[in-house]
């Protein structure tokens, strides 16, 4: 079984040398001592976040902390390919689901969009609140998959603000009940962000579609049905992935083992 990991941020884990003492304490601390009661000759993995993995033993196991020497440590090599979702806000918590689960699939960054149709809107003290339970899903999630690395969860972006980054990325599929393309049949580029565009509840509108279709988007179909928000995203992401990362070989995003 592989081991437990944890993810102690801003550590630069790249630098550090196999017989090094590390603290992992706070929350995480907490957790691995007191709720995984993890004991002194354990082995447990611990992540900067950034793509490095330290494999370590337990060498001291406190209340609420856990003291590490250091064995190994190996970083993850960044992929030529970027993928993004961008994820329409959503009623009834689906866009974090959505958000959850790509996570785990191995998505780079995350975009919440406020899309004209979306119901929920991010303003004020809410969107501070929100855009924290994003970043902490996306924590949660790649814990729970062994990830090495953490998505990075953008600002909320309005029709504006998706168009320029779409101007920018490498390529920007729309997914679109009516589309003709099927999301298989895209041809994916050797390097740069591919964005991933989910609608909301109410669907994406035709002027948003034009938007997006102007800055060079193309519109794709996942198949004969059409899908929630909570799952389009993570649909789509897989049929990706699958074609790219899970190719016969070991996923970046994942430590001790393709998903």
């Amino acid at each position: 079984m592989t081991a437990p990991l944890f993810h102690l941020p801003y550590a630069r884990l790249a630098d550090t040398q196999p017989g090094t003492r590390v603290v992992l304490d706070g929350a995480e601390g907490r957790h691995a001592a007191t709720v995984r009661r993890i004991g002194a000759g354990e082995q447990v993995l611990l992540a900067d976040g950034t793509g490095a993995v330290a494999t370590t033993t337990v060498a001291e196991a406190g209340r609420d902390e856990l003291v590490l020497l250091v064995e190994s440590v190996d970083r993850s090599p960044s992929p030529a390919t970027t993928f993004v979702l961008v994820q329409a806000l959503a009623k009834d918590g689906r866009d974090l689901q959505a958000v959850e689960a790509a996570t785990e699939l191995g998505v780079d960054r995350v975009l919440p969009w406020q899309a004209e149709r979306s119901i929920v809107r991010w303003r004020g003290d809410r969107a501070a609140k929100a855009h924290a339970k994003w970043v902490s899903a996306t924590v949660a999630a790649a814990k729970q998959s062994r990830r090495s690395t953490v998505p990075e969860v953008g600002d909320v972006v309005g029709l504006d603000g998706l168009v320029a980054v779409a101007g920018d990325a490498a390529a920007t599929l729309v997914l679109h009940e009516e589309a003709e393309q099927p999301i298989g049949a895209v041809e994916l580029p050797a390097a740069g962000e591919v964005l991933v565009v989910v609608g909301p509840e109410g669907g994406i509108s035709p002027a948003e579609l034009a938007a997006l279709r102007a800055a060079g988007a193309t519109d794709v179909r996942l198949g004969s049905t059409v899908l929630r928000s909570s799952t389009a995203g993570p649909a789509a992401l897989a049929v990706l992935l699958a074609r790219s990362r899970w190719s016969g070989t070991k996923d970046e995003a994942a430590v001790g083992g393709a998903p």
